[in-house]
């Protein structure tokens, strides 16, 4: 037999492991295939061509493997089981790039499904390979190990510790100054993950200098990367004032206001979630967003989207509302309360109902003129409405109940309140008739017109318990009427009225 025919048989063994890999790869994309794929054993088989001396035939063998591991924890932890790991970090450091980013995705494949996987990725010592991985010279790779240490971090704040103990955070500073997009999108996506779990983690990510590198990419024309962006300053705002105040300090404002504009629907929603978590935290800083026009941007976004989208700018006009008269004032004067009642009955979601009637309570709640502006909008009927819906969710119904006893408790608006006096409950109708309670004694047209509309009547078929507040309500608005009108109005009485007649014999 010649040289050249032993070098043959070689040749096709190497060609058929090219080709194993290759169709197991392409076969892995598919999910129908992945059970038969499972079933015949593909892990065992791929596992040896991770370390072939064919780098194609490695990266290939990778790449279905982490196509495999993508699909779902099962196929994750048999990875995890068959020891691949180890073989993958060794590889990563002595291998090309192609392999590298091949590696980084089985890594990730397999971490990003649970808090135990991504903990084996760690024990295995992938972590600081993958650190390594973030100097490289390839972008492609920074990009594939970010993105794999990103999914690991977002779990917990224990496998986000261990990302910043590997030294990840200041490399993923410099990854998003790098020109590539696609890396800098995928750095402050990992920056995001790394921050939102703690205070202290996200003082990691500003004492890295993220901040102000993160503030001069809000205007970037990119809209993923200022999703990313957006989020990452939001995690970082959210924990604390002083956290909060680093980031309004990077001169956010007015600029931030321009992603509320945007056409890219999560552009706008990361936006105003950025906005809220500064907003929630003092006075001082609503004050500053109220200052820089923030109000009536984020009205104008509420405006102008639907569902979901309209959330975090929902809740930024209740924060803002909640901390003081004057920021809920300011609210007012925007005119921020249609645009809540609109999202009152527009939106179908029981959760952004809850969050706008919360919002509406927080702006009604501080003065009568305040609970005004809430009430002439006629959305006190709805609010009724929807905490006596019982399909409507638990937490809808205590929002409502808490907006409509923050709004009631100032609202001296009598007009308002009166078509309440027939639906509502006994808790919400104590409020009620507390408010004509405190008017009616002191207002003589205010008594004329409770009579004329029908509300004393009401008033009367009201069965209050002796004693209660709202037979006291009831005692004290009787007293601004004399006896007779009071007994004209109370139920039975035409009855005795037609007993009476029935009884009387003319003197003739």
């Amino acid at each position: 037999m010649s040289q050249r025919q032993v070098l043959q048989v070689f040749e096709q063994y190497q060609r058929a492991r090219t080709q194993f890999v290759q169709s197991v790869a392409e076969l892995a994309a598919r999910p129908q295939n992945i059970e038969t794929l499972q079933n015949a054993g593909v892990m065992s088989l791929l596992r040896p061509l991770l370390l072939d001396v064919v780098p194609t035939i490695q990266q290939t063998a990778a790449l279905a493997l982490g196509r495999l591991a993508n699909y779902n924890d099962d196929l994750a932890e048999a990875v995890v089981k068959g020891d691949i790991l180890p073989q993958l970090v060794c590889s990563l450091s002595e291998q090309n790039r192609f392999y590298k980013k091949a590696a980084a995705f089985v890594l990730r494949a397999v971490g990003k499904h649970s808090p135990q996987l991504a903990q084996a990725i760690v024990q295995c010592g992938a972590l600081e390979m993958l650190v390594i991985c973030l100097e490289d010279f390839d972008p492609g790779v920074k990009e594939a190990a970010s993105w794999a240490i990103g999914y690991i971090a977002r779990h917990n704040s224990e496998l986000s510790q261990a990302v910043v103990d590997a030294g990840a955070v200041p490399l993923l500073v410099l990854c998003i100054q790098e020109p590539e997009i696609a890396l800098k999108r995928i750095a402050a996506s990992t920056l995001s993950d790394i921050s939102k779990h703690s205070p202290e983690l996200a003082q990691t990510v500003v004492d890295a200098g993220a901040i102000a590198h993160l503030a001069q990419m809000i205007l970037n024309p990119d809209a993923k990367l200022k999703r990313q962006v957006l989020s990452a300053l939001s995690q970082i705002a959210k924990h604390s004032v002083d956290l909060a105040e680093l980031v309004v300090e990077a001169e956010i404002f007015p600029v931030v206001l321009t992603c509320l504009k945007d056409s890219d629907e999560y552009v706008k929603k990361n936006g105003a979630t950025l906005i809220r978590e500064i907003a929630k935290h003092t006075p001082e800083l609503s004050q500053l967003i109220v200052n820089a026009g923030g109000v009536a941007a984020v009205i104008d976004c509420i405006g102008s989207c639907r569902g979901t989208v309209r959330l975090p700018g929902i809740m930024v006009l209740g924060y803002i509302a909640a901390h003081s008269e004057n920021l809920s004032m300011a609210v007012i004067v925007s005119k921020g309360i249609p645009p809540l009642c609109a999202c009152l009955i527009e939106e179908h979601e029981d959760h952004i109902k809850a969050a706008a009637a919360w919002a509406l309570g927080q702006v009604g709640r501080h003065t009568p003129e305040h609970a005004r502006a809430v009430a002439v909008a006629n959305v006190l009927p709805t609010l009724l409405a929807m905490y006596m819906d019982t399909r409507g969710s638990e937490d809808l119904q205590i929002k409502t109940k808490k907006a409509l006893k923050n709004i009631l408790q100032k609202c001296t608006y009598l007009p308002a309140l009166e078509p309440l006096l027939h639906d509502a409950p006994p808790n919400i109708m104590k409020h009620i008739v507390g408010q004509f309670s405190k008017v009616l004694p002191h207002d003589s047209k205010a008594r004329r017109l409770f009579v004329t509309t029908g509300g004393l009547k009401k008033v009367q078929e009201i069965k209050a318990e002796s004693g209660s507040l709202l037979q006291e309500y009831i005692n004290t608005i009787n007293n601004c009427y004399p006896e007779e009108i009071v007994r004209y109005y109370s139920p039975g009485y035409s009855e005795i009225l037609l007993e009476r007649l029935e009884n009387y014999h003319p003197v003739l």
